[in-house]
Parts: C-alpha cells; sequence; structure tokens
C-alpha cells in the first residue's frame, strides 16, 4: 500500500527535470571588423563592415554617427548609406552587432569620413567606367576591376551593381571591387556606375558574368545558360541555352525581381538547341525587371538560377 506513492514521486520528478527552462542568452556577438566610411557626396557616407559572430546567431546591427544610433539593419545587411549629412563635414561612424536575445557587441573601432563640398550646379553625370573584368576569389566572393571613369568635376565614387542591386561602393580614386558573400556554384551578372560630389550617376559600365566555385562535393552547375532578354511593346522575349542533365529539359521556372512568376513548359519533346519564350507585361514604360531561370532536374528538383538580366519595359 506504500509503493504506490513513492512511485508517483519518482514520475513527477522526472517531469519536473525534463521540464527546466533552456539557458539564458547572456553571450555578446563578436564586434564587426574591416569597418570603412566613404564620403560619396557632399551629403551621404557609404558604411561597409564584415560580418560579426555569435555562439546562437546575430540578429542585425546598428550604425552609430557620433556615438547616436542612425540606422538599425538586418543581419544579411552589411553596408549602408548614412543620408542627410552637412557638406565638407568631418563625421565618425562605429558599428555594433546584435543578437535576438538582445545583447550587443561593443563598438566597432570608430572610422571617419569627410563629406564632400556642396556643388548643387553640377548636372552633368560622369561617363560609364570601361573594360569591366571579374575574377571569382574561390566559392564567396570575388574581385572586379575597370578602367576609370570622367567627370567635369571628379569622379567620388563607384557603386557595384549585382543584377539592379547595389552590393558595394569604392571609393571614387579605386578601379578594383572585392565582393564578398556570395554563394558556391552560382552565376553572377555585374555592373559598376560612377557617381561625383552631386550624386550625379554614370550610365552601367558593361555587364561581366561568372560563376562561383561550387562547394566540395556538390554536384555540377545546372543553371542555363546565355540567357538574353529583348523588351518589344508591352512583351519580353528570353532566349537561353537549357543546362546538360543528361534528359530533356521540359520545365523551367521565371522568376522576376526575386520572385517566381511563372512556369514554362512544353507540352512534348522541347526544341534542340536555344529555348525562347516570350510573355506580356502591363507595367508602364521605363519599368526594370531582374529577370533569372531555373531548369527542373531529371529527379524532379530544381538546379541552379541563371545569372541575372535587367530589362526595361518599352
Amino acid at each position: 500500500m506504500t509503493a504506490a506513492p513513492v512511485l508517483l514521486l519518482l514520475v513527477l520528478s522526472a517531469c519536473s527535470g525534463a521540464a527546466e527552462p533552456p539557458p539564458k542568452d547572456t553571450r555578446a556577438p563578436t564586434v564587426p571588423t574591416g569597418v570603412t566610411a566613404t564620403a560619396g557626396s557632399a551629403t551621404t557616407v557609404h558604411v561597409m563592415w564584415s560580418a560579426a559572430t555569435d555562439d546562437r546567431a546575430v540578429t542585425g546591427y546598428a550604425v552609430y554617427r557620433e556615438g547616436r544610433k542612425v540606422k538599425d539593419l538586418p543581419a544579411t545587411t552589411l553596408m549602408t548609406d548614412v543620408v542627410g549629412l552637412t557638406p565638407a563635414t568631418r563625421h565618425t561612424f562605429t558599428v555594433r552587432a546584435r543578437d535576438a536575445a538582445g545583447n550587443a557587441s561593443p563598438p566597432s573601432p570608430a572610422v571617419t569620413a569627410t563629406t564632400l563640398p556642396a556643388n548643387a550646379e553640377d548636372r552633368t553625370p560622369p561617363t560609364a567606367p570601361g573594360a569591366l573584368r571579374a575574377t571569382a576569389d574561390g566559392s564567396r566572393a570575388a574581385t572586379l576591376r575597370w578602367t576609370p571613369a570622367r567627370d567635369d568635376t571628379r569622379v567620388t565614387a563607384y557603386d557595384v551593381y549585382q543584377a539592379d542591386t547595389r552590393v558595394h561602393t569604392a571609393p571614387g580614386t579605386a578601379t578594383t571591387a572585392r565582393v564578398t558573400g556570395l554563394r558556391p556554384g552560382t552565376a553572377y551578372a555585374f555592373t559598376v556606375r560612377a557617381r561625383d560630389a552631386a550624386e550625379n550617376s554614370s550610365p552601367d559600365s558593361p555587364r561581366v558574368e561568372l560563376t562561383t566555385a561550387s562547394a566540395p562535393g556538390a554536384p555540377p552547375n545546372t543553371a542555363p545558360g546565355d540567357l538574353t532578354t529583348t523588351a518589344g511593346k508591352g512583351e519580353i522575349t528570353l532566349t537561353w541555352t537549357p543546362p546538360d542533365t543528361g534528359a530533356p529539359v521540359t520545365h523551367h521556372e521565371l522568376h522576376l525581381n526575386g520572385r517566381f512568376t511563372t512556369t514554362i513548359v512544353w507540352g512534348t519533346t522541347p526544341p534542340p538547341g536555344r529555348a525562347t519564350y516570350t510573355f506580356p507585361v502591363q507595367d508602364p514604360p521605363g519599368t526594370r525587371y531582374t529577370v533569372t531561370l531555373r531548369a527542373q532536374l531529371p529527379d524532379g528538383t530544381w538546379g541552379d538560377f541563371s545569372a541575372p538580366r535587367v530589362v526595361v519595359v518599352r
């Protein structure tokens, strides 16, 4: 008659131990490194940094000017423009990382930049940078090189674009830039624009493409190749080379501006050689699209994305 209460007490003790809450996260992320600040105009400074680390995960960054927070950014963002500054003024910047528990790293070492003198009368943009070349640095970085642009005053910055998104800013004296944070075995397309102190931007440089090295043990790249885009009145035509998968490729996914749009399906055996697809658009002339494709592989999974293309509606 006395055994049952003892057994019940043991069961309750075991349940109580299993319900213990996880230990509280009190460890702050590491300090962001490689912080740089570059004046891009009379009123803007471009701040960049390398990713911090955390025992769980970094969830965001805060950028400070003269000790006051001016930007909160997600963990995926490693650069920002601080705007609305006073011309010809020296500013000091630091960056702190934070995690989900609210722990913040110490401030990074301070960096300084002096905004350029104002020149409101300058309305002439620089010429486009020339001879853009790109080299993959392993699987997660690339180095770009170009010839200098010209301007009636002077070039103050070069902006690197991946498809239609700015991913890096270099000083106006630079002719190289290293882009990090890329994915292994992925096709990329880059252009560069020059900018002056009045925020006039040049046309795009010629586009350059590269594919980063695959991760060790990864399967061969399966991206559609040589994608071209042509804008007609109310329509866009795509032409590409399907990947060699060992079997006919009957399905492709079309993505516009990073979002799935439609699946291109051939009801019978797809045509040999290059494929072509035309689709209607209803946006006004001047609308820009970033286009990517990927193919369905014989095992039913989706392959790698093509290098992106930017097309402007006519």
